[in-house]
């Protein structure tokens, strides 16, 4: 391995890791080995970012993935089959990912849970290809992911979709003129906010001012400033925790009271060992997620147990996100293993893509399935602000 396996990173160590990938696309690699298993085991790679500027992410998924694979190895494995974990660390860059992913094909894997975030993932969608390699992102949310090959699967609701579920509960909830801050240097922040303004146009919503920032930015009060001039309904601010306690925090000192809506990227702005803006200015804003700790589902809150006590605190989005990835890929290995074809030949490695395909998990993101792309087919919760904590608002089906 390459990476110094820790269990736990705190939220207040996250904050000083953040940041966007900034790194190429268009790369294609080609894998020097064959998949294989032993009798007794099956090999499974997870990669991500674990060390870098958006460590916190692949940090989530990979221990989410881990915890999934280490229970069911408590359980027997897949056809008695102990699930064996190469984990590597492509720390947050495009090239890096693409060595990290022929490396797990000469050490060998079956499949992979990975990559991360959309930049390197998209390279390793591309690379991929050529083998035919099953793979599973956690958290990989650009529209192009799952473009290259009929191999590659997410967990996660879309970049697009995120924008549209939002502008539908804006027209829902009856706003009328909605503003948008956002990051204009990441992929995830650009797709939300450009889904939105579409969507919230065709319902009749009139957006008042579209406001860029860029990234690594602390300031907002310019941006703020001119949105807040026309007074709108609601302020979309479809970034990542860090920035949009900041934005709603200097938002509120400039006088402005109204309603801010957010994408999954809001999860963790509350709770835990920081807040990232204070629970009065949270309280009512809405954003959407798969996850949320406070679902008091059975399955979700054995998940919260399990997690907490493995890693000492508790999950958020990205870590249930990659027990959910880790699912989706043993209910591929489960299908290729009663398939009768050989483990790691190339008609096993179809075996399990054609597994997941046709499979209906019962995720802790909800019920996940697939209909003809790597898509996942599944419901969203929008999340509320409410006495400092954060409550399911409604849940929006698939």
């Amino acid at each position: 391995e390459q990476i110094t396996m820790t269990n736990n990173v705190s939220r207040r160590q996250f904050v000083e890791l953040s940041g966007l990938v900034a790194a190429g696309l268009g790369l294609v690699g080609c894998g020097g080995g064959s998949a294989s298993s032993s009798s007794d085991s099956i090999k499974v790679g997870i990669m991500g970012p674990f060390s870098g500027d958006v460590a916190q992410y692949g940090i989530a998924c990979r221990n989410g993935a881990q915890l999934y694979f280490k229970q069911l190895n408590e359980k027997g494995g897949v056809n008695g089959k102990q699930i064996d974990m190469d984990v590597q660390d492509e720390k947050g860059d495009a090239t890096e990912a693409v060595s990290v992913y022929n490396k797990l094909v000469q050490d060998g894997v079956t499949a992979i849970v990975g990559d991360v975030t959309s930049t390197p993932t998209i390279a390793v969608a591309q690379a991929s290809v050529t083998d035919n390699m099953p793979c599973v992102t956690a958290s990989a949310t650009a529209a192009d992911v799952i473009t290259f090959g009929s191999n590659y699967f997410r967990a996660c609701i879309t970049d697009p979709f995120q924008g549209k579920v939002m502008a539908d509960f804006a027209a829902k909830q009856g706003y009328k003129t909605v503003g948008t801050i956002y990051n204009s240097g990441g992929d995830y922040e650009v797709g939300v906010e450009k889904a939105f303004v579409e969507e919230a146009q065709s319902k009749g919503i009139t957006i008042t001012s579209e406001q860029g920032y860029p990234a690594g930015a602390t300031d907002f009060n310019g941006q703020l400033t001119s949105i807040i001039a026309d007074n709108p309904d609601a302020i979309l601010a479809p970034n990542y925790y860090q920035d949009n306690g900041k934005i709603v925090t200097q938002a509120r000192k400039l006088g402005y009271k109204g309603v801010f809506l957010g994408a999954d990227g809001w999860a963790g702005i509350i709770g835990g060992d920081q807040d990232y803006a204070s629970a009065e200015d949270l309280e009512g804003c809405f954003y959407d997620t798969s996850f949320s700790a406070s679902n008091t589902t059975s399955s979700v809150q054995d998940f919260v147990k399990a997690y907490t006590d493995e890693y000492g605190e508790a999950p958020t989005n990205f870590c249930a996100l990659g027990y959910d990835a880790a699912a989706i890929m043993a209910a591929g290995l489960e299908a290729a293993e009663k398939s009768g074809e050989s483990a790691g030949s190339d008609a096993y490695k179809q075996a399990v893509i054609d597994g997941i395909a046709s499979a209906k998990v019962s995720g802790v993101t909800g019920d996940i399935s697939y209909s003809g792309t790597g898509d996942p087919v599944k419901s969203t919760l929008i999340i509320t602000f409410k006495d400092g904590k954060e409550e399911i608002f409604d849940t929006i089906d698939a």
